[in-house]
C-alpha cells in the first residue's frame, strides 16, 4: 500500500494508519532528510529479521540505527554520555547523521552489533520525526536493497519494487540519494566512517 504524507504537516489519518501497522509488527519504506528507509518498530524481533532477509544480511552486521525523536530518546538506548559529546550531537541534530555510540541495555540484543554499540539518527524530516513520536520509541532504520538511484528516490517505483515485500510505502516526496554521514563516537575523538549528506570537516 502506498500512503501519501504531506512532508511539512504530516496528516494524523496517515500517520495513525502507519503506526498501527509498525505497532502490529509491519515492515515500511519511508522517508528521511538524506534517502528513503527501510523500518520496523524496534521491539518487533520478526519484523527486524524480515528486514534483515529482505538486505539478506545478518541482524548483529547488517548495520542497522534507530530513527530517534529528539536528543531524550538518546539518552535512553545509549549509555551515559559526556557533556562535550553531548553538546556534539546537539549541535548537529536534528540532520542528516548518523552516531555510533555504546548501546544501553533497552537496545533489544538482536541489534546490537558485536562491539555492543548503536547507531542513532534524529533526521531533519517531520514525517519520519512524527512517526517516532506517534509510535512513541524509535523505529529501524535500514538502507534500501538495490542499486538503482530512482528506486531510492521515487516512492511509487518503491511501491512497484517492493510492494510484496513491505506492507507500506510512505511517500513524502522524491528523496535524496546521498546517506547520511556516519560519525563512530565510540573512539576519542570521533571519527568519520563514512562521508555522506552531512558536512563534518567545518565544524570539528
Amino acid at each position: 500500500m502506498l500512503i501519501h504524507v504531506h512532508p511539512d504537516n504530516p496528516q494524523p489519518r496517515a500517520i495513525k494508519t502507519i503506526v498501527e501497522t509498525l505497532q502490529k509488527g509491519g515492515v515500511i519504506i519511508y522517508p528521511t532528510d538524506t534517502i528513503y528507509g527501510i523500518g520496523c518498530d524496534i521491539f518487533q524481533p520478526k519484523a527486524i529479521e524480515r528486514i534483515c532477509r529482505i538486505k539478506q544480511v545478518d541482524p548483529q552486521k547488517a548495520q542497522l540505527s534507530f530513527i530517534c525523536y529528539d536528543l531524550s530518546d538518546l539518552s535512553k538506548y545509549t549509555k551515559t554520555i559526556s557533556t562535550p559529546l553531548y553538546r556534539l550531537l546537539k549541535s548537529h541534530l536534528p540532520g542528516p547523521y548518523t552516531f555510533i555510540l555504546p548501546a544501553s541495555r533497552e537496545v533489544p540484543k538482536l541489534l546490537k552489533s558485536k562491539k555492543d554499540t548503536i547507531g542513532l539518527r534524529v533526521p531533519g524530516n517531520n514525517i519520519a520525526r512524527t512517526i517516532v513520536q506517534e509510535l512513541g520509541r524509535p523505529i529501524l532504520s535500514a538502507s534500501l536493497p538495490g542499486e538503482m538511484v530512482e528506486e531510492y528516490t521515487d516512492p511509487e517505483l518503491m511501491q512497484e519494487n517492493f510492494r510484496n515485500l513491505v506492507d507500506l510505502v510512505v511517500d513524502g516526496g522524491i528523496g535524496g540519494w546521498v546517506p547520511s554521514t556516519i560519525i563512530d563516537c565510540v573512539q576519542e575523538p570521533p571519527i568519520v566512517l563514512r562521508q555522506g549528506a552531512g558536512e563534518w570537516e567545518i565544524i570539528e
